[in-house]
């Protein structure tokens, strides 16, 4: 569904006190439960000799794996594989809200900015909780002391810009197939055209790219990221480090 009218963010119920939950809200929490039963069935029933969903489980759990220990090496990458897995098939889902009819749900700039924040503090647990808190401190002073204020401002604006990258990218997508409905709507109007004749075959290139691959690259753009600004917060470890 690709209309100019639902583009904004939608309250579904409001509380006292300016508290209300969203459309947004609820299509997040729908979808991470959809992705928790996924997870729960693909595990059940293991053999040591995987067939049928086994196959596919094994091969998703091992691409993340690989992914993260690429980034982040052996060690870190598979304490951080379950977070970063998680993440990803999280985002693509919220993404690819339009292939399923409904608005993405990254095309809030409040749940892309929650997932940066999340991140954020991931980066910042994971340096502190390696380095120590003075240590963590002292690489906020390098190279030179005076440094500090701007690496402090670096900080604070990782989550304001993971946030705006992928929230950006989707909600445009979003506002070009919504026109782009809307146009071929006034044309099969003008050209006295059944309804679904143009907005079913025109608009299949752009629905591919907006509805399929562009979710897919926000997702891994965010997730890669994430793992490389963790990494970077994180001591070697000494097997590692030989």
């Amino acid at each position: 569904m690709h209309d100019v009218n639902h583009l904004g963010v939608r309250k579904i119920m409001g509380f006292d006190g300016g508290i209300f939950i969203t459309e947004s809200v609820i299509w997040g929490v729908v979808i991470a439960a959809i992705l928790v039963l996924i997870a729960v069935w693909l595990s059940r029933d293991l053999k040591k000799i995987p067939k049928g969903k086994q196959v596919i489980a094994e091969l998703i759990v091992g691409k993340v794996y690989s992914m993260t220990e690429d980034v982040m090496g052996k060690y870190y990458g598979s304490k951080y594989a379950p977070y970063v897995g998680s993440l990803f098939f999280f985002l693509l889902f919220c993404n690819m809200g339009g292939l399923f009819g409904i608005r993405p749900v990254t095309a809030d700039v409040n749940v892309t900015f929650a997932c940066a924040v999340v991140t954020f503090f991931l980066i910042l647990v994971s340096s502190i909780a390696t380095r120590g808190f003075k240590g963590h401190l002292k690489t906020l002073c390098e190279p030179f002391p005076f440094m500090f204020p701007l690496k402090i401002i670096e900080h604070v604006s990782l989550p304001i810009s993971l946030a705006f990258r992928l929230f950006g990218n989707i909600f445009g997508g979003a506002i070009i197939m919504a026109l782009l409905m809307t146009a071929l709507e006034s044309a099969s109007e003008a050209l006295h055209l059944p309804l679904p004749f143009l907005q079913a075959v025109i608009p299949l290139p752009a629905n591919f790219f907006f509805d399929m691959f562009e979710p897919v690259l926000q997702a891994f753009i965010f997730t890669m990221l994430t793992m490389v600004f963790t990494s970077e917060g994180l001591r070697p470890h000494e097997d590692e480090s030989h």
